[in-house]
């Protein structure tokens, strides 16, 4: 326990200073970067603006003053969960993002369900039947699905269950058939870099001495393979899923504007369009804070699969034990 608190502490640190650098690093791109979102608030588009109406409103938003006071403000709000006001929208920045943050997680957490009920079961039958037909399949729909765009895999959903046989419905959010085409098409995408790794650290790990042991000792094939082979594989999978939080929910932005689904994807095309800096801030830390916090639970499953984490023993030493 003593060992587990340490670790607590020292990510919890790491945590609290990479979201300090994500920030500053965040918000100086925003203000460096080209454009100007004084001029999407005046329409400038649409009617003729002053030099000095662009002034107001600059001194209005505090973007006149520097940078470093700027993001300091900033950083103050942060601190008390205040995100800043939406440029164009006139509403806090965090009611915007609570507001679409069920919607995205709920397809991120949908799009990871059909993710491991592919993964999983191809993975195993890939390293089993290794050199058979079971694994060419397994293998053949790794390779498969990852020649494929996102966005034409959609498409193509939606031309043959909705437009040709009319099962499923194309656009929105509402009932839990709205969820099945973008939770398929975003699992489906993210599925081959899993089962490939499955199934390699796997096929390693029935070969390894611990398991021959196991096989010797009397203890069934079915008992082997869950008890003791899956649970090793199961660590760089896992570390895996840690690393490609912030790829998932990239995905999970295309699939929303794909399907017209009301998450934050939709939001955050609109605020990059009309540069809406505060809103574009805050997407960023609450997804950065997400990462992070995501990678420490992580750490915490290691010790789980792992005993021989906290014991900084080898793992090889570990798993003769077994």
């Amino acid at each position: 326990m003593k060992n587990v608190g340490s670790m607590l502490v020292s990510r919890l640190i790491q945590l609290v200073f990479i979201i300090f650098v994500l920030s500053f690093v965040t918000f100086v791109l925003m203000k460096v970067a080209p454009g100007d979102p004084i001029r999407s608030v005046l329409k400038v588009d649409d009617v003729i603006s002053t030099t000095g109406d662009e002034q107001r409103v600059r001194e209005e938003l505090g973007f006149d003053e520097p940078i470093l006071s700027q993001y300091g403000s900033w950083l103050l709000g942060v601190m008390r969960l205040d995100l800043g006001e939406s440029i164009l929208a006139k509403k806090p920045v965090f009611d915007l993002l609570m507001s679409r943050l069920p919607a995205t997680f709920s397809l991120a957490a949908g799009g990871m369900i059909v993710l491991f009920f592919i993964s999983v079961p191809l993975g195993i039958l890939g390293a089993i039947y290794e050199g058979r037909w079971p694994d060419y399949i397994s293998r053949g729909f790794a390779l498969l699905g990852a020649s494929m765009p996102s966005f034409w895999l959609g498409l193509l959903f939606m031309y043959l269950f909705s437009y040709k046989l009319g099962l499923l419905p194309v656009m929105g959010k509402g009932t839990l058939a709205h969820f099945v085409l973008p939770s398929v098409t975003l699992g489906i995408v993210m599925a081959p870099m899993y089962i490939r790794l499955l199934r390699e650290r796997l096929v390693a790990t029935l070969q390894s001495p611990y398991i021959e042991s196991a096989k010797a000792r009397g203890l069934s094939s079915k008992r082997v393979l869950l008890f003791h082979a899956l649970r090793g594989s199961f660590i760089p999978f896992v570390t895996m899923f840690g690393l490609s939080v912030g790829s998932l929910l990239g995905g999970v932005m295309v699939i929303e504007i794909l399907f017209s689904w009301p998450g934050m994807g939709e939001l955050m095309v609109d605020s990059v369009m009309n540069r809406d800096y505060p809103l574009i801030q805050g997407y960023i830390l609450l997804i950065g804070c997400f990462v992070v916090i995501t990678n420490l639970i992580v750490d915490f499953l290691y010790q789980w699969l792992n005993p021989q984490i906290r014991s900084g023993k080898e793992a090889g030493s570990w798993q003769q034990q077994q």
